[in-house]
């Protein structure tokens, strides 16, 4: 249940991709406008988690749920008739703030009963489901705009979010008790963002998921147009390309959840990002060249978001660890990035000319950017800095007395209702 909540904005993005070009020719738009449909939906849903978030400490997690997945049923029947492109591009944007309630609620529920490996791997398992999306929700798109029109998916989208309502109504009890809430108050939600922002640590290891999303947004928006305008291929086969490369996340999440039982998410997401950039720079080597045409692009793509699945889960759940006693803020801190930065980073590929060359351009500078802030903002990179952050917990391989050390710590710095 919570990986189909998480996966509804994944969902939410890619039945609606393979109309892109029909949406720009239709509405008379430009590549870039129909992008950032794409990109302003991120944005609304980076707002959104900022403001969910505090209202999931304050309220519990059902009740913001209910609401937000409400609102995206709304939204969706008022994008299947819009007129033009600038009111489907504000209707985006406010679906991404409403379904970010989707999301939030998934990753706070975790950290309600979960720390450490155990929410790592939960959290790999949430990208599991999010990663079957790419597989499906293509194909599905492409066939009900292709039977009725790109309008026709909003209804779909629509469907799906009702669904969910009565899933959520029905299935999913609360997870934070009364007496755990927060009281809600401008003051108490100010100083709880303004403690986060503070914590050097936790804002490096919150930003690495959006740098993350802008790795797979960049590929998600650029290769409607690589693929079936450069290449030629038809949207049946953009479809399959796509489900390839989906197939791809789905492992390495799955790869994480193994790898986590046996080493600290620290140490997997460290090794995950410097795989990543040699990835990145053999995909740029095969544009530049190439090499192996159509299937060289798509086995440097897959390396690349191969790797993805063992990268924002471990970030996430490393950042969320001390701050159990707020973790609908911190989520929301988490998502917001996550969703901003995507949505900031990824049009770069369209006004940078929209080809192969850009998408994997744009793909490569954010890999980097990830690397320097890994090592820049944590002790990532320094001989065992896992072990010097609260929250990087030494894994399966500590010896018993550093872990008695480490919970002696963590007492010291957690709130009544943690130690309790």
């Amino acid at each position: 249940m919570l990986g189909a909540l998480a996966a509804l904005p994944a969902i939410t993005t890619d039945m609606y991709l393979p109309s892109l070009p029909a949406v720009a020719q239709d509405l008379e738009a430009t590549q870039a406008a129909a992008q950032f449909t794409m990109s302003g939906m991120l944005i609304g849903a980076g707002v959104g988690q900022l403001v969910i978030g505090p209202f999931s400490d304050r309220f519990g997690r059902r009740l913001p749920l209910l609401i937000g997945i409400s609102l995206h049923v709304v939204t969706s029947i008022l994008c299947s008739v819009t007129p033009d492109i600038a009111s489907l591009i504000g209707l985006r944007v406010c679906q991404g703030f409403f379904n970010a309630a989707a999301s939030v609620v998934a990753i706070a529920v975790i950290r309600d009963r979960f720390v450490g490996s155990d929410a790592a791997r939960l959290l790999s398992r949430l990208m599991l489901v999010i990663g079957v999306a790419p597989l499906f929700a293509p194909t599905i798109g492409q066939a009900i705009a292709g039977a009725w029109q790109w309008r026709a998916v909003f209804y779909a989208l629509a469907l799906i979010g009702l669904a969910l309502v009565l899933i959520v109504w029905r299935f999913m009890p609360e997870s934070l008790p009364r007496e755990q809430r927060r009281s809600g108050a401008p003051r108490q939600v100010a100083g709880g963002y303004l403690a986060l922002l503070r914590d050097r640590h936790f804002m490096a290891l919150a930003v690495i998921p959006g740098l993350g999303l802008a790795v797979i947004m960049s590929y998600v928006v650029g290769s409607p147009f690589v693929f079936q305008d450069e290449y030629g291929l038809s949207q049946g086969q953009f479809a399959a390309v796509f489900a390839v490369n989906g197939a791809a996340i789905v492992g390495s999440a799955q790869l994480n959840a193994a790898l986590v039982r046996r080493a600290a998410p620290i140490r997997v997401l460290r090794v995950a990002v410097i795989v990543q950039l040699v990835c990145a720079l053999v995909l740029l080597g095969i544009v530049l060249t190439g090499f192996g045409g159509i299937v060289g692009l798509v086995a440097g793509l897959w390396l690349v978001l191969g790797t993805q699945g063992m990268i924002p889960a471990n970030a996430s759940v490393l950042a969320l660890h001390n701050y159990g006693h707020m973790a609908g803020t911190a989520a929301a801190v988490i998502g917001a990035l996550q969703s901003g930065v995507a949505g900031v980073v990824s049009p770069f590929v369209g006004l940078l000319g929209g080809d192969s060359l850009a998408m994997v351009c744009v793909m490569l500078t954010v890999v980097v950017l990830t690397l320097v802030v890994l090592a820049a903002g944590t002790p990532a990179y320094r001989k065992g800095g896992w072990r010097e952050r609260d929250g990087m917990d030494p894994g399966p391989t500590a010896t018993a007395s550093e872990t008695e050390e480490r919970e002696a710590e963590q007492v010291e710095v957690q709130g009544p209702d943690q130690r309790s």
